[in-house]
């Protein structure tokens, strides 16, 4: 994970985020089923596909395993019945996400791991049953701070998820 911020990073933080991502396994390499690899958790990748059942394809355009960042904004993906979705939004105690909220039925929540630093979000969720679930949050545009002017624009974050039988 990649911090731009350089005023938050401590030793203590670092070796958190170290073992966080060992646990994790954030950036490690998988295939997709199709025979290309994706590195999960990197910001850009579009939540790269993870591996797949041999006894059970994913339907043409689904996946079995999504990591998402605050660059899959307004991205649309499918995942299959039974499968894993990880999103981490990285913000800043001055422009802090707001907690993931998930509307429909198709999406479950699981266990996210921890936040390791103010202003993150974090969530997991399994895909339970057919359908369509719209994942959302948002953080201010401009950093707040008492006495100083700030912006009231919002920074808003929505994926849109399909869940498909394998």
């Amino acid at each position: 994970m990649r911090r731009t911020t350089h005023h938050r990073t401590t030793t203590a933080t670092a070796g958190a985020a170290a073992a966080a991502l060992l646990l994790l396994g954030c950036g490690s390499t998988q295939q997709d089923g199709k025979g290309t690899a994706g590195t999960a958790g990197t910001a850009g990748t579009g939540g790269t596909a993870g591996p797949t059942s041999a006894s059970q394809p994913s339907p043409p355009g689904c996946t079995a395993h999504a990591d998402l960042t605050a660059a899959d904004s307004g991205r649309t993906l499918c995942l299959t019945v039974g499968g894993y979705l990880r999103l981490t939004l990285d913000g800043t105690e001055e422009r802090p996400w707001t907690p993931v909220k998930a509307t429909g039925t198709a999406l479950k929540g699981a266990d996210a791991g921890i936040v390791i630093l103010p202003g993150d979000a974090l969530a997991a969720y399994t895909a339970t049953t057919p359908g369509t679930a719209r994942l959302t949050s948002s953080r201010p545009l401009c950093a707040t701070a008492p006495g100083r002017i700030s912006c009231k624009g919002i920074q808003e974050w929505t994926v849109t998820v399909r869940v498909a039988r394998p």
